[in-house]
């Protein structure tokens, strides 16, 4: 058996560290090669860009960031637009370059948008199996995706940080994270810094509740704020916040809406601010133990789906176990944060205002 490993969508904490643990894996409990595919779908286009992965080339690999294959985003061979604008099917030619090169088994490292299009290759007949990846943890399917715990602490270290200048300079001080339209890293990491309001996609927010929530610290003798903004946050009655809403390749890109809400709320509230993106720092770094665990795991479990012929699934973390889902069952269903769930309703019971009404 032959396998391939590959890795879609955008860069994430622990990429390499699954890597790891498919090539270990594969040759320890059967002997098996592993290749690995260069820059997602795209490294199966014609010419194919493979290389050999082995223990040379994975060393280090459990605690190094990014991905040694390389990623792309903006790859989809169903629908490949070289010039950014018209579009064609070239999946043809990533079945044949498989099959060229002697695979039996496509291991498929991604999100939502990735694991689609694996799963439309294995209606194809290819034999897949995927891994989630996603520091949004926005994928219904598991209960947790690789990434998502190291860029949450991340976040957590840049409310940390953002707490003491905050304090000593008297100000509001905002910080927009990731997500895309989840609030998990909000919401997990404004909990977990102390922040005073998050501000997530779930919950649309009204920047009088964010003025009143930084004025009534100020009354109680609390001279400044930390405010945590997902990416995706929403103002009611109002719309998502795009850098790019039509971009030439990709996904329409989510940006600016801290700026955008600092602005607002300081007509309300005129107390001096500043706003932090946090960007891409959420991508980066090496992947902390939970995230390396769970990489491990995952890898693993990815190697043992093979030998078990359980092709068409994704590997799952449900209830504290792993499991193999299809990838139908994995893909198109977006998971978001309850707005009355327990994580919520936490935050609220110690303070926290979601800029949706009067908070304590």
């Amino acid at each position: 058996m032959k396998l391939a490993v590959l890795s879609g969508g955008g860069d994430c904490p622990g990429i390499n560290a699954v890597l790891r643990a498919v090539v270990r894996a594969a040759r320890n409990l059967f002997d098996w090669p592993v290749i690995g595919v260069r820059d997602g779908f795209e490294g199966l286009l014609d010419p194919p860009r493979l290389v050999e992965l082995g223990p040379v080339e994975l060393v280090n690999a459990l605690t190094r960031g990014g991905t040694i294959l390389g990623a792309s985003n903006r790859i989809n061979p169903f629908a490949f637009a070289s010039d950014g604008v018209h579009r064609e099917d070239r999946s043809a030619e990533v079945i044949r370059n498989i099959k060229d090169a002697g695979i039996d088994v496509l291991i498929v490292i991604g999100g939502d948008g990735t694991l689609l299009i694996a799963s439309k290759l294995a209606d194809l007949g290819v034999k897949v199996v995927g891994i989630p990846k996603t520091i949004d943890n926005d994928l219904e399917a598991t209960g947790v995706t690789f990434g998502f715990d190291t860029a949450v602490a991340t976040a957590t270290d840049a409310i940390d940080k953002l707490q003491t200048t905050a304090e000593s300079h008297h100000r509001v001080m905002y910080l927009q994270v990731m997500g895309r339209h989840a609030g998990w890293i909000a919401a997990s990491s404004g909990i977990a810094g102390g922040a005073h309001v998050i501000l997530i996609p779930e919950i649309p927010f009204e920047p009088r509740f964010v003025a009143r929530k930084i004025e009534r610290r100020a009354e109680a003798g609390e001279g400044y704020t930390i405010v945590v903004v997902a990416e995706g946050a929403v103002e009611r009655g109002g719309e998502a916040v795009y850098v790019e809403e039509k971009p030439r390749y990709g996904a329409p890109r989510l940006g600016g809406v801290a700026e955008r809400v600092a602005a607002k709320v300081f007509e309300l509230c005129p107390r001096e601010y500043r706003v932090t993106v946090l960007g891409h720092l959420q991508r980066g770094g090496s992947p902390n133990p939970h995230d390396r665990i769970l990489c491990t795991r995952f890898g693993v479990a990815a190697v043992r789906a093979v030998a078990e012929e359980r092709f068409g699934t994704m590997v799952a973390l449900v209830k504290h176990r792993l499991e193999l889902v299809t990838l139908k069952e994995a893909v198109g269903r977006e998971k978001l944060v309850p707005p009355d769930g327990e994580l919520v309703e936490t935050a609220r019971a110690v303070g926290v205002s979601f800029g949706d009404k009067e908070a304590r």
